[in-house]
């Protein structure tokens, strides 16, 4: 046993002796010298990058300040930016694995490594793309404009390859794939109709927002059994909210006063006085 050992050790030390240490050593050091230069020209190419292509689009915006044609600078200017972080991280990661030794090209030639990103995602980020891009090519939404997609309603802030932002109107940040976007509600392209649902209504006021008469649709049925009058009136792009919520108040707010009860309702402007 002890004889075996003392082999085992001659052996380790024959195989130590056989490796240049200094050579390792340089090895290693340029190595990670590369990884950190490597790592310093991202995060300057990234601020430069970034800078330059905030400048020309603030300059090109200037133009064509508050029209339709900002709203589309806007969408560019994010997917821009967007397309430039991506090949920064693509190139960097590049770098880092040819940096290391790793066969990139070889491994993303063959078959199998193929297959495996496929299985990883890639199909799936590949829909992404081409459906972004026939989202834009359409011009379906832009950046600024009032949409909802699926469930989420809010503000459009970013069209990017993979996802496109909604800011939803609590706050809430929304990224939402491309590839599950399959309907779009555009709320910022057409006059709208600002709809209210009341048992009573007073006179109207004159307000600049609304540009059509109220249409008194008459008594309608709510999902859930109540009967209700309907009033629809035609407002400005985007005004339809505020001019909903003012009216439904001031009815609300004449019925209470002139002591007429009404339905419950979770949506309640002081209390009715019941006479």
């Amino acid at each position: 046993m002890t004889q075996n050992l003392t082999v085992l050790a001659v052996n380790w030390q024959k195989y130590l002796n056989m490796v240049d240490w200094d050579r390792l050593a340089m090895t290693i050091l340029e190595k990670v010298l590369l990884l950190i230069l490597f790592s310093i020209l991202f995060v300057i190419l990234r601020k430069i990058g970034k800078d330059a292509i905030n400048h020309f689009f603030k300059r090109y915006r200037a133009k064509y300040e508050n029209t339709v044609t900002e709203k589309r600078i806007k969408t560019f200017h994010t997917l821009t930016m967007n397309v430039l972080i991506y090949c920064l991280w693509f190139f960097w990661i590049y770098s880092i694995l040819s940096t290391i030794g790793v066969p990139v090209g070889t491994l993303v030639a063959s078959a199998g490594i193929f297959s495996l990103a496929i299985g990883l995602g890639a199909q799936g980020f590949v829909t992404d793309i081409v459906s972004g891009f026939f989202i834009l090519l359409e011009r379906q939404i832009e950046v600024g404009e009032y949409v909802q997609i699926g469930t989420i309603k809010g503000t459009v802030t970013a069209v990017g390859l993979r996802t496109t932002q909604v800011v939803g109107d609590d706050g809430t940040l929304n990224f939402i794939p491309n590839r599950t976007i399959t309907t779009i509600a555009n709320m910022s392209r057409n006059n709208m109709t600002a709809m209210i649902q009341v048992g009573i209504f007073p006179e109207v006021p004159n307000y600049p927002d609304i540009i059509g008469d109220p249409k008194i649709i008459g008594t309608i049925s709510l999902p859930d059994g109540k009967l209700v009058v309907q009033v629809n009136i035609t407002t400005k792009n985007g005004a339809q909210y505020e001019i909903s919520h003012s009216f439904l108040a001031l009815y609300l707010t004449e019925l209470n006063q002139a002591g007429i009860e009404l339905p419950a309702s979770p949506t309640m402007v002081g209390q009715p006085n019941v006479k």
